[in-house]
């Protein structure tokens, strides 16, 4: 078989063969592992004819003569159909709002540029389609807060980890709205929270925040019902259950016990709604219209979550793809069947996302009200479970035989494998990229903001055949430009703020792609170093925000002290030799940092002092041109801890921290009033430097 052929076939369904590390260093894509990834994608290369026949494939794809349901392009750009149509075509154009456009391709067979940004109908020779036309870019800080040269803050949170009277054992969106509360009158403009994205109900030890469900659809077991039923419809439901005492036992837990607090949590909403059901007030006309515009969508995912604990319930698979044929078609007759014998544990699941999606909607209210320009930052995980709801309801539009992860980085020398669904870019064409779309209005819907994680997979993600390990996978391309109009579309809609989470391998001129869309890369500290050296606050760029720290690394403190390294130690990461060259780098690196904390006038006084260099730190991050900086909780607080430590094995207490203190109480000590009062003067004094 001819390496050539097969190398051939490989470029054409996107894949990249060849590619450069995080360390600089070329690499190439093996035969094999070509061979591999190709069919896991759905193009067998087993032999010179099945190669043939897949390239076939792969031109009646690209050459198709029918438009695509939908085409991304940019505002005022005229859009060509040369090749497709010819000069003096005629089309027939309504607009979003129904101004109706009609007119001819001109000589060079091109429709005219768009000014109105939005949704738009095309019919042109016997052929429809819709185009979306995006602004030049995402609205910008000083857009969203009105401020010219802006130079806010924020925090970020874990929110299963607030701590409120009452909550049973896990954090929730009232916990979330009383944070709000207690940081905005600091100053802080933005709270970038945790994902809150649809786990699976029915399995209580699965609740890694970054292996959904579905992206379309929030966690049930963070809402808030006092919200939006009152305390006491709340208070009569525990007491109905007998649950107060469980829930004191889960309160007083200084881990998260999981499944024992979802399963508290489950119980009291299954009782929240057989109460409704039995009186539901004027309460009953909101959740109507909310499952009237949930559609076929929340039907579908509510259906998933009931017939997923049914299987369980048997003894039969969870995950879809190992269901009978006849239940793995969300449209077919027997899920239909089903939903109707099941239909109260349909309406407990619509019931529930109401309760949920209401919450929230309240917690960004509450963020407004006490201040906050932007509020809200909501997480965006950047795939779905295979076996979940999101994968099943979208089949056509995902890869149902890889795994996302990424090559081996600077954070893992192994690389990664995140057991989580890819978007398939064919797959995502030929269905005008609905699940894309409703994904990203999803997540905007109740928040001032968006966080992208893992941006790069806009642009390439990298891909492995299941069960394969991570180093036998490749890049695959995806539509990145028209991934970028459709962010900046529903950004300019729903008046949101975009962030890239660009950490790893990042291709060249991602960021600077992202930089004109207005889309916020990430800084963080512990990784802006240059030569032995750490960056100093005036030359780090002006279009990422600046952090800290996040949820994978450890906290500053923690830093100092090597906690990640002994936790790794620990959780079996890493071999103690290998460890003791992390602690020579180490000791490198806090030399440094100290260095450069007292060249810009930060750090004064002994070298070990924690708290001195923490909040040493927390300046710097307020001193730089970054038109957000966010102070991640934990080194607000002066935590040793941070909350997950990637890589194999349980060990590490995951997603899993509580802090002590409840949210009230959080923010009252002095040093903590006194960090935030520096990071907020050291904004001030940076804005007034750029005006």
């Amino acid at each position: 078989m001819s390496d050539a052929l097969l190398e051939q076939l490989t470029r054409a369904a996107g894949l990249a063969i060849d590619w450069t590390d995080a360390f600089g260093k070329p690499q190439s894509v093996a035969p094999d592992n070509q061979r591999a990834l190709l069919e896991a994608l759905g193009y067998p290369a087993g032999d010179e004819q099945q190669i043939r026949q897949s390239l076939n494939k792969i031109e009646q794809q690209r050459h198709n003569p029918t438009l695509y349901p939908l085409l991304a392009h940019d505002q005022g750009e005229p859009l060509c159909f040369a090749g497709r149509f010819k000069a003096g075509q005629s089309y027939q154009l309504t607009l979003e709002h129904g101004e109706a456009l009609d007119g001819d391709l001109d000589e060079n067979s091109c429709l005219p540029g768009i000014d109105s940004c939005g949704y738009h109908h095309l019919k042109i020779a016997g052929q429809e389609t819709t185009l979306a036309i995006a602004p030049p870019a995402c609205p910008s800080v000083d857009d969203l807060t009105g401020r010219e040269g802006a130079r806010i803050w924020g925090i970020t949170a874990q929110v299963y980890s607030l701590r409120r009277p009452g909550d049973g054992g896990l954090g929730d969106t009232n916990a979330l709205a009383s944070l709000c509360d207690e940081i905005a009158p600091h100053g802080a403009d933005a709270i970038a929270i945790s994902p809150l994205h649809a786990m699976f109900s029915a399995d209580l030890h699965n609740y890694s925040p970054y292996s959904p469900s579905s992206r379309m659809f929030f966690n049930i077991l963070h809402s808030s019902p006092e919200l939006v039923l009152g305390q006491e419809a709340v208070d009569r439901a525990v007491e109905q259950c007998g649950l107060q005492e469980e829930m004191r036992r889960l309160e007083q837990l200084d881990l998260i016990d999981w499944p024992a607090a979802s399963a508290v949590r489950l119980r009291l909403l299954r009782q929240l709604h057989g109460n409704f059901q039995a009186s539901p007030g004027e309460a009953m006309r909101d959740l109507q219209a909310f499952i009237d515009q949930g559609g076929e969508a929340l039907e579908q995912h509510c259906r998933f979550e009931a017939l997923h604990a049914y299987m369980l319930e048997k003894g039969e698979a969870g995950d879809w793809r190992q269901w009978p044929a006849e239940l793995r078609d969300p449209h077919g007759t027997a899920v239909q069947r089903f939903a109707r014998e099941h239909q109260q544990d349909v309406d407990f699941h619509c019931f529930a996302q109401w309760l949920m999606t209401r919450s929230l909607e309240q917690t960004q209210r509450s963020a407004l009200k006490a201040g906050m320009k932007i509020g809200l930052i909501a997480d965006l995980a950047v795939g779905a479970h295979g076996a979940g709801s999101q994968t099943w309801t979208r089949q056509n539009e995902f890869l149902p035989q890889v795994t996302v992860g990424a090559p081996p980085d600077i954070l893992n020398s192994n690389g990664q494998s995140w057991g989580i669904s890819a978007f398939s870019p064919q797959g995502l064409k030929e269905n005008g990229f609905r699940a894309f779309i409703e994904m990203l209005r999803a997540n905007m819907a109740h928040a001032g903001g968006i966080r992208i994680d893992h941006v790069m997979g806009l642009k390439r993600l990298w891909v492995i055949p299941e069960g394969a390990p991570s180093d036998a996978g490749a890049y695959l391309e995806f539509p990145f430009e028209d991934l970028l109009r459709l962010i900046s579309l529903e950004a300019w809609r729903n008046k949101a703020l975009i962030i890239g989470e660009d950490l790893g391998t990042v291709p060249e001129g991602l960021r600077e792609d992202l930089a004109r869309r207005n889309l916020l890369g990430m800084r963080v500290l512990l990784f802006e170093q240059d030569d032995g050296r750490f960056i100093p606050p005036a030359r780090w760029p002006a279009d990422a925000l600046a952090t800290t720290t996040t949820h994978d690394l450890p906290s500053i403190k923690g830093w100092f002290n090597c906690r990640d390294i002994d936790a790794r130690i620990d959780a079996g990461h890493r071999p103690a030799e290998q460890s003791e060259e992390d602690r020579t780098v180490r000791e490198k690196e806090k030399t440094a940092l100290e260095q450069l904390l007292r060249e810009e006038g930060f750090l004064a006084g002994a070298a070990d002092d924690d708290d001195a260099r923490l909040d040493a730190c927390v300046e710097l991050l307020g001193s730089t041109p970054a038109p957000l900086a966010l102070l991640p909780l934990e080194d607000v607080m002066g935590s040793m801890d941070q909350p997950n430590l990637p890589g194999p094995g349980d060990e590490h207490p995951n997603w899993r921290r509580r802090w002590p203190d409840e949210v009230g109480d959080m923010l009252k000590d002095g040093a903590i009033t006194a960090r935030l009062k520096r990071l907020g003067k050291a904004r001030q004094a940076t804005r007034k430097k750029a005006t």
